[in-house]
């Protein structure tokens, strides 16, 4: 099985986005949000509004404030998890995770999941680029989203 590239659909044109950060490893999401501003500015979205929380395990309940403000069309999520030597990093990423997609089902706005869990800092640095990746996954979705929409209504 050979890896295929992904192919974005990058039209980001008229959509708004909202960008929730993560301050608790500041030296990675800070690249994660370069990275995801600078893929959204590329497709043409509009500029995103920025929010910061401590961590990555506050992450979802600010995507669901973000979500029930019907203010974006998609919610991009950034945070770093990296694995230290006790079983925080376990609870804490898959409470990140489980949350984020709780909030894209129960409000229905598609929520990206940009949150690196690594093993070491050179791991979480040598990722960064997935804050586009991100970025191009809020941007499809929000597309297929409104394709669906479309389509009930024909």
């Amino acid at each position: 099985m050979s890896n295929q590239p992904i192919e974005w659909a990058h039209d980001g044109r008229g959509l708004r986005f909202a960008i929730v950060v993560s301050r608790f490893n500041h030296r990675v999401t800070d690249k994660l949000l370069a990275s995801a501003r600078e893929a959204l500015e590329k497709a043409g979205a509009e500029r995103a509004a920025i929010f910061y929380v401590p961590g990555a395990f506050e992450l979802p309940l600010a995507a669901k404030l973000l979500a029930r403000t019907h203010a974006y069309h998609g919610i991009v999520a950034l945070g770093a998890v990296i694995r230290g030597e006790t079983p925080h990093f376990d609870y804490v990423a898959a409470e990140a995770a489980r949350g984020l997609q709780q909030v894209m089902l129960e409000t229905g706005v598609p929520v990206s999941f940009g949150v690196l869990t690594t093993e070491n800092l050179e791991q979480a640095e040598a990722r960064v680029m997935k804050g586009a990746d991100a970025a191009m996954t809020a941007i499809e979705m929000v597309r297929f989203s409104a394709s669906v929409a479309q389509t009930a209504r024909s």
